[in-house]
């Protein structure tokens, strides 16, 4: 995962910290007047439901102020009372309601084992995914294949080649690929400008395979902005290296599968025999 938001958000809840109190009311210098018999107050009726009002400031406004860019409701209450819980693209940290304390970390419910901190970031993955048309994508395979995953790919790296070097296997096996670029050596590199002359050939999908066999492609100009979209969404999703495959439940798997154990993978564990 990628940890930008981490120090950034050090930072708010440590200046969240030295703004928690609240200013009083500036006391009046008028000359004072005759007073007046105070008349009775009228009786108060508890709110629906019997709960109190709460006078208390919403933590997640003071937090959405100094974290630039975020929104009050980009923090959201998590499992464990008393945290709420930041995501950004699918980085997530935990914040305590009184804007004291970080949570850098996993949350795990013990009754089921379940890592709901992953599960969230799963859920995010596919929203960020699903942003993205697929006319935007280098997609190997028919629309009607049991099962569709997304790779993002970088065109020099050797475990990307090898799985492009298998793509025919992964179709046979119902595996339709949706490819997005991620040049790991960043803009401005030999690596970058291979992708945006895939991007850019007529036929994107054979030039990928003649340019993951190393062929050098003749250099097109075109709108490739779809690259740079591709690298800054791969940082979202939390990517750390190449091929990674983004399952269609939303789980990320880091480096090359071969056809075999993805196809199971993706099917899962066999039903229990009753």
């Amino acid at each position: 995962m990628t940890r930008k938001i981490l120090p950034a958000l050090l930072v708010a809840v440590a200046a969240l910290g030295m703004s928690s109190s609240v200013d009083a009311p500036a006391q009046s210098t008028a000359p004072a007047q005759t007073k007046r018999p105070a008349a009775k107050p009228a009786p108060t009726r508890p709110p629906a439901g019997g709960a109190a009002l709460s006078t208390r400031p919403d933590p997640r406004v003071e937090l959405s102020k100094r974290m630039p860019g975020s929104k009050p409701e980009d923090f959201r209450l998590s499992p464990i009372a008393g945290l709420y819980e930041y995501a950004h693209g699918a980085d997530i940290v935990y914040v305590t309601a009184d804007g004291r304390h970080v949570i850098d970390g996993d949350v795990f419910e013990l009754a089921s084992q379940a890592n709901l901190t992953e599960r969230r970031r799963r859920e995010a993955r596919l929203a960020l995914l699903g942003k993205v048309p697929e006319a935007d994508m280098v997609i190997f395979g028919p629309r009607n294949a049991r099962h569709t995953v997304t790779v993002f790919t970088d065109i020099d790296c050797s475990f990307c080649r090898k799985l492009h070097s298998e793509i025919a296997q992964y179709n046979e096996l119902g595996i339709r690929v949706r490819y997005l670029f991620y040049p790991r050596s960043g803009p401005d590199t030999d690596s970058w400008t291979k992708a945006e002359s895939v991007w850019c050939s007529r036929d994107r999908n054979d030039a990928m395979t003649r340019a993951k066999k190393g062929e050098t492609l003749k250099s097109t100009k075109c709108d490739a902005r779809a690259v740079k979209s591709d690298y800054e969404l791969g940082q979202d999703v939390g990517l750390r290296g190449t091929p990674a495959i983004i399952l269609p439940d939303g789980e990320m798997v880091a480096g090359y599968v071969p056809p075999a154990m993805l196809i199971k993978q993706l099917q899962g564990p066999p039903a229990a025999k009753r």
